[in-house]
């Protein structure tokens, strides 16, 4: 199903070629002063030497839009406002409600995609600090799934490397069985933090625990099953978390850093082959092309350290070959926070000149900012340690228990599931509704609230539009070959569904959440006006259906919309 926006765009586009005897944008947006504008004249009309209004005659003159459009005026210095017919509106606006995937095919050429997110570490507690990679990342899944993509989630924990000579030290101390059973209690972070004071408090402690580490990476029995035993009650807990948090990743997902370790020599030896390894103080590092330091020198790589270890560059380069060759993908995507952009794009430039990342794979780094307090500072606990993710999860569906705790439609059992829809749906939305690229403030009476651009408000809105059919006792037609939409709130309703397919495609590339959130919002806001001065069970037969029809699309695009977000959409609330 061809969007509105697009067929205007691709008339109108026609009409600009046409004038211009080249390639232009017609500029179509929507407008206030009429259903579309597009403003492509006045840039046309700075390129031709000319007035732009003559320009945006020229092209009304030519353009094809008398079965689209009723009224076609030019107004101020050029801009074509565009009418839309209501015979078009009806006939786009049936065909989506006939539409199971509400009017957006399957992708005609679906990628393999890579998403990396989430990746906490071994032996720690997942913290708020992994909030956004989670939330987003999990995004980005639903909606690429849903396009039609092959989607390969990568949760790349941080399992590897020399912490893991302390904890396992620290597991023999205090004995396998006692180990076992603090681990499976999940309280990872005492025993991550008892490790820890031992082993900069002890000197001797601290010999051992490198050791370990030399015997882990040489492949001792011993150490790597105790380390095995780490990493399983590790990700016995993070399952834990996002079972609860509603996040799609699996047990079948956790592609830890010790995945790529017997892939690091090789990676090195085949950088050494293509001529980028050079030396620089007893180190192995890659200056990629287009990076310099404050001084204008070339900014170095290391991909293996002076001792002879390796860092997150090797296993991130090795990742990168591994995905692009054994796996076949042609989109990577990274949701990792902002400050390691710059890391990203050093590991990309590398990748590209040894020829692992070649078109059509792409790599693209799904940067965010950070969590703020009221005071803008780190979002942390009032004695300022970090906040535990579970106990933010804990923490938001408790409070949103308080708040639905008078559904007297609902059993307790029922309430509580509300409750968690609720409660999560909150704090996943108060990520996704902010622009990713920034910074935002955590607000517990904000994210909560039911009124304003917020989870529980877009729950609600579509709980009370599923009340309206149960009011009339009354299902919905989904096989209208037509409908009317005569009333201006009607038609503003029908041009705003009808924007959902544009605002998916746009979201699909740029994977900001925030203008599906802005949309969802704009969708439920839109609606109640239509509500407000449309009568719908009160109106004639006829009017009625379509009416009614106009609900049902409204509830089923909202529900799709927040799902695509990882939220929830309870039936009463």
């Amino acid at each position: 199903m061809a969007t509105l926006e697009k067929l205007l765009h691709d008339r109108l586009a026609s009409a600009f070629d046409l004038v211009a005897g080249m390639p232009t944008s017609p500029g179509v947006r929507r407008s206030k002063h009429a259903d579309f504008q597009a403003d492509g004249a006045l840039a046309l009309a700075r390129q031709l030497g000319r007035k732009p209004r003559d320009v945006a005659a020229d092209v009304v003159r030519v353009a094809q839009l008398d079965d689209l459009c009723t009224s076609v005026e030019i107004s101020g210095p050029g801009f074509i406002n565009l009418t839309v017919a209501t015979d078009a509106l009806a006939s786009l606006l049936a065909e989506m409600t006939r539409d199971e995937r509400l009017g957006i095919p399957s992708v005609a050429a679906p990628d393999t995609v890579v998403v990396d997110y989430s990746a906490p570490n071994v032996a720690k507690e997942m913290h708020v600090g992994h909030l956004r990679s989670t939330v987003i990342g999990d995004a980005v899944v639903r909606l690429l799934d849903w396009l039609g993509h092959r989607v390969i989630k990568a949760n790349h924990l941080g399992d590897w490397g020399t912490p893991f000579g302390m904890l396992i030290e620290h597991l023999l101390d205090i004995g396998e069985s006692e180990a076992v059973a603090e681990l499976s209690l999940g309280d990872l972070n005492s025993f991550y933090k008892a490790a820890r004071v031992k082993f900069d408090a002890d000197d001797s402690f601290k010999e051992r625990a490198r050791q370990r580490v030399v015997a882990l990476q040489g492949g001792d029995e011993l150490t790597r099953r105790l380390w095995r035993l780490l990493v399983a009650a590790s990700e016995k807990y993070f399952m834990t978390v996002y079972d609860r948090f509603d996040v799609c990743l699996t047990e079948k997902d956790f592609l830890g850093e010790s995945f790529y370790n017997d892939m690091l020599h090789p990676l090195v030896d085949e950088l050494d082959r293509l001529g980028l390894l050079r030396e620089s103080d007893g180190a192995k590092v890659v200056f990629p092309v287009g990076f310099v330091n404050r001084e204008g020198e070339p900014l170095p790589l290391i991909v293996r350290k002076r001792d002879g270890g390796f860092g997150y560059a090797a296993t991130d380069l090795a990742a990168i070959r591994y995905r692009t060759q054994e796996l076949e993908a042609t989109r990577l995507l990274y949701v990792v926070g902002s400050p390691q952009r710059q890391h990203f794009e050093m590991v990309y430039e590398i990748a590209r000149e040894a020829g692992w990342l070649r078109p059509p794979a792409r790599a693209h780094h799904v940067g965010f900012g950070s969590i703020l307090g009221s005071d803008g500072k780190m979002f942390r606990t009032r004695g300022g340690d970090t906040i535990k993710l579970v106990d933010l999860i804990d923490e938001a569906v408790s409070r949103a228990a308080a708040l639905v705790e008078e559904i007297d439609q609902l059993d307790d059992a029922g309430r509580a599931e509300v409750a968690r829809m609720v409660g999560i749906g909150a704090l996943k939305y108060a990520d996704l509704s902010n622009d990713r690229n920034k910074d935002y403030v955590f607000d517990w009476a904000r994210m909560l609230s039911f009124e304003g651009n917020t989870a529980p408000y877009l729950q609600y809105a579509r709980v009370r539009i599923l009340s309206i059919f149960r009011q009339g006792g009354v299902t919905p037609v989904r096989d209208l070959v037509t409908l009317t939409v005569s009333e201006p709130a009607e038609r503003a309703l029908a041009i705003e569904l009808l924007a959902f397919e544009g605002v998916i495609a746009e979201v699909a590339e740029s994977l900001e959440f925030h203008r599906l959130a802005t949309y969802l919002y704009g969708l439920a806001a839109t609606f109640t006006t239509f509500y407000e001065k449309c009568p719908v069970l009160r109106a004639e037969d006829g009017v009625r259906d379509d009416r009614l029809a106009l609900c049902d699309l409204t509830a089923r695009v909202l529900a799709r919309g927040l799902g695509l977000l990882g939220i929830g959409a309870p039936d009463r609330m």
